[in-house]
């Protein structure tokens, strides 16, 4: 069971429930069972993903991370294969439950995730469809969360400030093994403030300007608070591998960008004016970091 928790690095899986989250409060909608579907879709298609990526750089990792779980015999290659094709198979099927525009979302993605882990990864268009694919998850919620394509296009904005996050995480990924150039993670760092900027710029779709003014005050300070742990948790590890970007501190990047993104999801629920969904978003953040101290992800 150790073995597969490191295969499906199960840490960062407290990063995916957010996406569906702030697409559903971004469109304008309230979360309900059919947004609770598209988490359990999105969760499925992101551990396809992880699955196939272990699968598909096998060889790899015999040379640079023999203690993964497939290079040091722990899970064998053919099992994760069918993990992989399983979880997609089950991420696509409860997306259909969700209704047709979901599916509709939920199609692209699964193709993304299967072209990045497959063929795009060491491309230059790698990052790109990384991206993608996190911004196709957040629309899935939207999708799912009200009808027709009204919802898919207020959450529009969120997608693309999610998907700038992980287009700067997946490029600064792309050297964690051997550094090298400062100019990526300080691309990086140049991104998180520009989202920090955008965040705090204006409320979205379901904006609390007609809310009472304790409901605005309270809406104000979360987004505030929600935007500033985005902006901390991200920016102190770029700055560190911008100013020396050896393998070690290109990892550190690499993990705070990672654990910058449930911050960034709640920064998002809270602009779109859902002070709720933003603190039951935000409260994954202790959850992943108390497995990620007994689940490797490495």
């Amino acid at each position: 069971m150790r073995a597969w928790a490191e295969l499906l690095r199960l840490p960062a899986l407290f990063t995916v429930p957010g996406d569906a989250l702030a697409g559903a409060s971004a469109s304008g909608g309230r979360p309900g069972p059919r947004t609770l579907l598209a988490i359990g879709s999105s969760l499925c298609l992101y551990e396809a993903g992880m699955a196939l990526n272990d699968w598909a750089d096998r060889d790899e990792d015999a040379a640079e991370r023999p203690h993964r779980p497939l290079p040091s015999g722990r899970v064998r290659p053919g099992a994760a294969l069918a993990a992989a094709s399983v979880c997609t198979a089950a991420g696509l099927a409860l997306a259909a439950r969700a209704g047709r525009p979901a599916l509709a979302v939920a199609i692209p993605l699964a193709a993304a995730v299967w072209a990045y882990d497959l063929g795009l990864k060491r491309t230059p268009a790698g990052p790109a469809a990384m991206a993608a694919a996190r911004g196709l998850d957040l629309l899935l919620g939207a999708a799912a969360t009200g009808p027709g394509t009204r919802p898919v296009r207020h959450a529009a904005p969120s997608a693309a400030l999610l998907a700038g996050h992980t287009l700067a995480v997946t490029a600064v990924s792309r050297r964690e093994t051997t550094g090298g150039t400062p100019l990526v993670p300080l691309a990086a760092l140049a991104t998180a403030g520009a989202l920090t900027l955008l965040l705090g710029a204006r409320p979205g779709a379901r904006g609390t300007s007609g809310a009472p003014a304790p409901s605005r005050t309270v809406g104000n300070l979360l987004r505030t608070g929600t935007t500033t742990g985005y902006a901390m948790t991200a920016a102190r590890p770029y700055l560190h591998a911008a100013l020396n970007p050896s393998p070690a501190l290109t990892q550190r990047a690499v993990g705070g960008g990672i654990r910058a993104t449930i911050p960034l999801q709640a920064a998002l629920c809270a602009r779109s004016g859902a002070p709720a969904t933003a603190l039951l978003t935000a409260a994954l953040a202790p959850l992943a970091a108390r497995t990620a101290r007994k689940v490797s992800i490495t």
